[in-house]
C-alpha cells in the first residue's frame, strides 16, 4: 500500500507541473514517514541524511566541470574550425554535410560531455552551412539533434558520472572506456540514413564542385580541438590525472584555447560562462540529492521486489526482458530528459540486473543508449529543441526526418545488447 502510495504522489506531483525532483522527493518523504508511523518525525530524519549522502561523492566532483567545459568550448570557436578540417577530409557533395556534422559532434562528445551544449556549438555553426547547401532547415536540426545524442556515449559523459554514483562496481573509468565504441558505432549508424536521405532528395547537390578547404591549414586550425580529447581521455589511462582531475584540466584548456589562441572568449564572458554551468549543475545535484531520498524509500520498502519478481517470472529469459525493458524506457525516455530517468528507474532496475547477473557497466550503456535515443524523439527531446530553436522550426516538421534516425541509432543499441563484447571488451582490455 505504502508503495502504490509512493508512485501515485509521485505521478500526480509530476503531471501536475511540479519538478520531476520535488515529485521525487516529496513522493519519497511521504513513503518513508508513512513506514515509520510511530516515529514520523525521526523517521523523516533518513529524507535529509540521504540527500546528503546522494551528492556527497567524489567523482560527482568531475560533474561541474565537465558541464563549464562545455559552456567553455561552445564558445570557443572550435567547433567552426573542426568544420572546416572535417569538409578538407570528406569532401563537399549530397551527403557530406551531415557526415561532417555528425562527425564533428562526436569529437566535440571527447570534450563536454553534455548532448545539448553539443547541439549548440555544432548547431551554431553547421545548420546555417547545411542551409546554404540546399538542406532543408528541418533536415539539418534533426541532424544536429541526432549526432548531438553520441555525446553522452563518447567519453567523458555526464551521464556516465551520474550512473556511477548510483550503481556499486560501475567505475567512471570503466564507464568511459565501454561508451567509446558504442558511441562511435552509433555515430556511423547515423550517417547511414543521412547520407541515403540526402542523395534520393539531391540535398546538398549544389555543393558538388566545389573545392575543399586546404587540408594542412584546416588541420593546424583544428589541432587545438582535436588534442582536447586525446589530452581527457590519454591523461586518464597513462594515470597523469584521475577522471575528476581530468575534468579541471579540460577547463583550463578549453580556457587557454579560447582566451589565448583563438582569442573567441574575453573576460568579460567568463561571468556568464561560470553562471550558466553553476546554474546547470546545480540544477542536477538537486535533482540528485532528491533522487536518493526516492531511492532510499524504493530500496527500505522492498518496492522493487515484487517488479523483479513480475518480471523473472514472466519466462522472457534475460534478452527478453532486457527487450521489454528497453521498449519501456525508450517510451518514457521519449517525455523525460536522461539524468530524471536515470535517477527514476536505476532504484527500481538494479535489483533486476542483479537477478540476471547482467553486467553493470554494460547495462549503464545500454540505459545510456536509450537516453540518447530520447535526447532527440520528440516531444521531450532536448537536443532536438535546442537544434530546432537554432533552425528556428518547430519541432513537428522534423519528425519525418528524424524518425530515420531513430531507427538507426536503435539498430545500433540492440547490437551492443546482443553482443556485449561491443561494450566491455575495451574496458576489459584496458584493466579496468
Amino acid at each position: 500500500m505504502i508503495g502504490w502510495t509512493l508512485f501515485a504522489i509521485f505521478l500526480v506531483l509530476m503531471l501536475a507541473g511540479v519538478p520531476i525532483g520535488v515529485s521525487l522527493g516529496i513522493g519519497g518523504m511521504v513513503a518513508i514517514a508513512l513506514a515509520n508511523s510511530d516515529t514520523q518525525l525521526f523517521g523523516l530524519f533518513a529524507a535529509p541524511q540521504n540527500f546528503y549522502a546522494s551528492i556527497a561523492k567524489y567523482p560527482l566532483l568531475a560533474l561541474p566541470m565537465f558541464v563549464l567545459v562545455g559552456s567553455i568550448f561552445d564558445r570557443s570557436g572550435v567547433a567552426q574550425r573542426l568544420v572546416t578540417f572535417a569538409v578538407a577530409v570528406i569532401g563537399r557533395g549530397p551527403g557530406m554535410l551531415p557526415v561532417v556534422a555528425i562527425l564533428v559532434a562526436m569529437v566535440l562528445g571527447g570534450i563536454s560531455g553534455s548532448g545539448p551544449a553539443n547541439a549548440a556549438a555544432v548547431g551554431g555553426v553547421m545548420i546555417a552551412a547545411m542551409s546554404r547547401a540546399g538542406y532543408p532547415p528541418a533536415f539539418s536540426a534533426s541532424i544536429v539533434g541526432a549526432a548531438a545524442a553520441t555525446d553522452i556515449l563518447i567519453p567523458p559523459s555526464i551521464a556516465f558520472v551520474v550512473y556511477s554514483v548510483m550503481v556499486p562496481g560501475a567505475s567512471v573509468p570503466a564507464l568511459f572506456a565501454a561508451g567509446m565504441i558504442p558511441g562511435i558505432l552509433a555515430g556511423l549508424a547515423l550517417m547511414i540514413p543521412a547520407v541515403l536521405v540526402s542523395r534520393k532528395h539531391g540535398f546538398g547537390a549544389s555543393e558538388r564542385g566545389e573545392p575543399r578547404p586546404p587540408f594542412w591549414s584546416s588541420l593546424r586550425d583544428a589541432a587545438w580541438g582535436l588534442a582536447a580529447p586525446v589530452l581527457i581521455l590519454g591523461g586518464m589511462r597513462f594515470g597523469w590525472f584521475t577522471p575528476t582531475e581530468a575534468a579541471v584540466v579540460a577547463v583550463f584548456y578549453g580556457l587557454f584555447v579560447g582566451m589565448v589562441i583563438h582569442r573567441t572568449i574575453r573576460f568579460g564572458d567568463l561571468f556568464e560562462i561560470f553562471r550558466d554551468a553553476a546554474e546547470i549543475s546545480a540544477v542536477i545535484m538537486i535533482l540528485l540529492g532528491l533522487a536518493g531520498i526516492f531511492a532510499y524509500s524504493v530500496n527500505t520498502l522492498g518496492l522493487a521486489d515484487p517488479i523483479t519478481k513480475f518480471l523473472t517470472g514472466t519466462g522472457l529469459g534475460s534478452t527478453g526482458t532486457l527487450l521489454l525493458l528497453f521498449v519501456i524506457l525508450l517510451v518514457v525516455g521519449m517525455f523525460l530528459d536522461g539524468v530524471s530517468s536515470f535517477l527514476i528507474f536505476i532504484p527500481l532496475l538494479m535489483p533486476l540486473a542483479q537477478a540476471y547477473e547482467w553486467d553493470v557497466v554494460w547495462f549503464g550503456v545500454i540505459l545510456t543508449m536509450k537516453l540518447a535515443i530520447g535526447q532527440f524523439t520528440p516531444p521531450m527531446a532536448v537536443n532536438l529543441m535546442v537544434s530546432c530553436k537554432m533552425a528556428k522550426i518547430s519541432m513537428e516538421e522534423t519528425i519525418p526526418w528524424v524518425m530515420w534516425l531513430v531507427v538507426s541509432f536503435t539498430v545500433a543499441a540492440m547490437l551492443v545488447i546482443f553482443f556485449p563484447q561491443l561494450a566491455l571488451w575495451l574496458p576489459r582490455t584496458l584493466g579496468y
